[in-house]
């Protein structure tokens, strides 16, 4: 019931998932009526077949847009977000999915789950576009402020993540800093850079702002602040530079004739640049698994969050997290 769009994105995308992997039931927590009223619409033959793998969980409530994350935790117990983590945490659903709330989301779902033996606070983590593929930035939101340790443990989870996801044995870790030289950054970066650099991590050092975009790292830590900062910074240039592109190819009749032939090649950058095909960031640290689609996801968007979840649950990130903690911590006590 979330997002800007709500069962017009989720339904679709839904249907979309069942056609894609054979394996997979779907849960959709949320008002009955609203829900099945659009399932009919988009009721055909191909649809048909997929009725015994998609089910209804009839909630009453639902986490508004700009609601406290404390009201919705504790005056939303039926909402669609709640019931959702519930059936994560009961083991009816291995991973929830959701265009809601995000401060709800997080707060509800580390209310519910808790957080894995070893991680003091969980963390956002996406996949952005690199020129060598892409990486994944974390936090981008979670935590305004950090401790050393606690950019310690982000690294930890990005690289478990990037592990199960890219099948990398060894991903590379990075520090996101104002400079690459050691004397740069505030007092918390230096001291996580040391916690990584004697940790068992493939740590690279630091990495700036634009290293993020050339594929310097793997996985690049920093704090919800700066995070989501660089995010939203990212996504605005994104527009600009689409923005330009469309005044560019409109000028004159000219252009646009040059702009038809070249509509291949714009199409195949927009597909290498476009935030939908990156959509689905993952609440690192719980014990289950959550994945947070944009509010403004299309149905398109919102597949792609759920595509994040399902590789997730086959890779089971929780356990490979837990996993690296452990070692790390035991290598940390011998040396």
């Amino acid at each position: 019931m979330g997002g800007d769009f709500g069962p017009d994105s989720v339904i679709p995308a839904a249907y979309e998932i069942l056609q894609n992997y054979r394996y997979v039931n779907l849960i959709l927590t949320g008002d009955e009526t609203i829900i099945k009223n659009k399932l009919e619409e988009y009721k055909n033959q191909s649809t048909d077949k997929f009725n015994s793998r998609i089910s209804v969980h009839h909630t009453t409530q639902v986490v508004g847009s700009n609601e406290a994350p404390s009201a919705a935790l504790r005056g939303k117990k039926d909402s669609s977000m709640r019931v959702a983590i519930n059936l994560v945490k009961q083991g009816e659903a291995d991973a929830c999915v959701s265009a809601g709330n995000t401060g709800a989301l997080m707060a509800t779902a580390r209310f519910v789950l808790k957080t894995l033996p070893g991680i003091d606070r969980p963390a956002i983590c996406s996949a952005l576009p690199t020129v060598k593929g892409h990486t994944h930035v974390l936090d981008l939101g979670a935590n305004v402020e950090t401790s050393p340790e606690g950019l310690y443990e982000f690294a930890v989870m990005g690289a478990a993540l990037v592990s199960a996801l890219d099948n990398k044995e060894s991903p590379t870790v990075g520090l996101l800093n104002i400079g690459e030289e050691e004397i740069k950054g505030n007092d918390v970066v230096k001291e996580a850079a040391k916690i990584l650099g004697q940790s068992e991590l493939n740590y690279i050092g630091y990495v700036e702002g634009d290293g993020i975009y050339m594929g310097d790292a793997d996985v690049v830590v920093c704090d919800g602040f700066v995070g989501n900062v660089m995010l939203k910074t990212s996504e605005g240039v994104a527009k600009l530079f689409a923005h330009f592109m469309r005044q560019a190819f409109m000028q004159n009749i000219f252009t646009k004739i040059m702009g038809l032939l070249v509509k291949p090649v714009l199409k195949a950058l927009k597909k290498n640049i476009d935030p939908r095909e990156y959509n689905g960031a993952s609440f690192l640290g719980l014990q289950g698994i959550v994945i947070k689609s944009h509010g403004g996801a299309d149905a398109y968007s919102f597949r792609r969050s759920i595509d994040v979840a399902i590789q997730e649950v086959k890779q089971n990130v929780p356990a490979r997290i837990t996993d690296i903690l452990e070692r790390q911590l035991a290598h940390r006590q011998a040396g």
